[in-house]
């Protein structure tokens, strides 16, 4: 269907050091997603602070990472939870989708983690993914959960900058990452137990309509995290597959991306650098952060206004 893509190189950034790894233990999390294999750590949600450091949680250990521009890695937040995602809000504070506990905020300055929103009305999460900032200060994310094929009942939620929680879309088997296209008018949702990226167009009310498949992938586990650059295209982490695509706007994959060290859990990426044309990725279960120069810069950091 389509010619294949140029890869490009790869090259580590950063590890999480050894003396991080939590060796010889097992939780709840790595005993269901993991099978009960090992996970010293599991590395998800990377994002960028506005003094371009680089911060990623370990979602079994209930901890969070702070690794500078040079690639040093400091334990910046130690909490009891899982967490997924984690996107800065405007005013600095660290927003966390957390899979056991919720959405969680994070003071980045002291460490301190405190919960934000813990239930939809009385309902609890099934087990928030990640989440994305529209311009004008509405957070979506998205509750995943162990759903799937057999039970396509994950959902998409927007907590409005006023507080006001909305479902915006259900039925969705195992939704992951997520953004907007760039005039935010749609989300881009990787629906990973379908093995594509859904198109959720929205209406001026906010409410979805015909939603549609706009990435349709193969192999692997799925899509995972994904990353909008300043063109509109898509960067895909196929997790599974250890490879991340790179779409162009009208949904033509572009380049692969591989692990420099192979590695099949490629789970989400960020773009940075000085001139945003560096993306940074994750191999979750051997902690590595690699990193590889693209054509495009990712679409610009902490463009949407405070809530």
């Amino acid at each position: 269907m389509f010619a294949p893509p140029e890869k490009l190189r790869a090259e580590v950034f950063a590890r999480i050091p050894d003396k991080f790894h939590q060796n010889n233990r097992q939780c709840a999390w790595t005993r269901t997603q993991l099978h009960g294999a090992p996970a010293p750590v599991f590395l998800e949600g990377p994002s960028f602070d506005r003094d371009g450091n680089l911060w990623v949680v370990d979602i079994p250990w209930g901890r969070i990472f702070r690794i500078d521009p040079r690639g040093g890695v400091e334990l910046a937040a130690e909490y009891d939870g899982e967490p997924n995602g984690l996107k800065f809000h405007p005013d600095g504070r660290a927003f966390i989708a957390d899979y056991r506990r919720g959405l969680m905020v994070m003071d980045p300055r002291t460490g301190k983690v405190e919960p934000y929103l813990e239930r939809a009305q009385l309902e609890c999460f099934k087990g928030c993914n990640d989440l994305f900032f529209a311009s004008n200060g509405d957070l979506y994310f998205t509750d995943q959960g162990q759903t799937g094929l057999h039970d396509p009942t994950g959902r998409l939620f927007r907590l409005k900058a006023d507080g006001r929680l909305d479902l915006v879309l259900k039925g969705i088997p195992s939704p992951n990452g997520l953004v907007m296209n760039l005039d935010e008018t749609a989300v881009y949702l990787a629906a990973t137990r379908d093995n594509a990226i859904w198109r959720v167009p929205l209406m001026s009310d906010g409410a979805a309509t015909k939603v549609g498949v706009y990435i349709r992938m193969s192999g692997g586990g799925g899509p995972d995290g994904i990353a909008l650059d300043s063109q509109g295209g898509l960067a895909v982490c196929h997790v599974g597959f250890g490879a991340v695509w790179i779409f162009s706007p009208r949904g033509e994959p572009q380049y692969r991306i591989e692990p420099p060290d192979g590695g099949l859990t490629t789970t989400n990426c960020a773009y940075g650098g000085a001139d945003g044309k560096t993306l940074y990725m994750i191999e979750s279960r051997s902690g590595c952060i690699f990193t590889a120069r693209v054509p495009v810069a990712g679409r610009p950091m902490y463009s949407h206004a405070a809530a």
